[in-house]
């Protein structure tokens, strides 16, 4: 089994950088930032891991960078059904994971999908991410749309 750093992290967790979500908010003015806790909130509105998010209804401009562990599918399974409520739009900020079953049930059906150029350096981290990201959007935006995603 490969073990290298391009296959396993010691952590789920990336702070989205603020630069990148300011972009990402100048478009999509995000309500509720739907894994967060009072370090990295994105939003004014967040759920932490106490209020455990997948429980909740999702409502609104949601920003969603979820733990990027095994348990990443559930997150964006929950995006998908709540946007398909018509009562959410959901932007994820999601590791390019493109042969990955959750990617092809999920991401796949989403109306925007967004690859980043280069690597984003995630807040907290001295260099940049081992993985390529890509921005998913589930919900209203308005047409469907894969493209590139330029922040910088």
């Amino acid at each position: 089994m490969n073990e290298s750093v391009h296959f396993m992290s010691r952590r789920d967790d990336w702070a989205t950088p603020q630069d990148f979500f300011d972009k990402l908010n100048e478009k999509f003015k995000f309500d509720l930032d739907v894994c967060a806790d009072a370090s990295n909130a994105k939003c004014k509105r967040y759920y932490s891991i106490e209020d455990d998010a997948l429980l909740k209804t999702w409502r609104g401009y949601c920003f969603m960078n979820p733990p990027y562990g095994r348990e990443i599918t559930k997150w964006v399974k929950k995006a998908y059904e709540s946007a398909s409520t018509g009562e959410a739009t959901v932007v994820c900020l999601l590791p390019s994971r493109t042969d990955t079953r959750w990617w092809h049930d999920y991401v796949m059906k989403a109306s925007t999908v967004w690859f980043l150029r280069g690597r984003l350096k995630f807040d907290g981290h001295k260099n940049s991410a081992p993985f390529p990201s890509v921005v998913a959007a589930f919900g209203k935006y308005p047409q469907y749309q894969w493209g590139f995603f330029t922040y910088e």
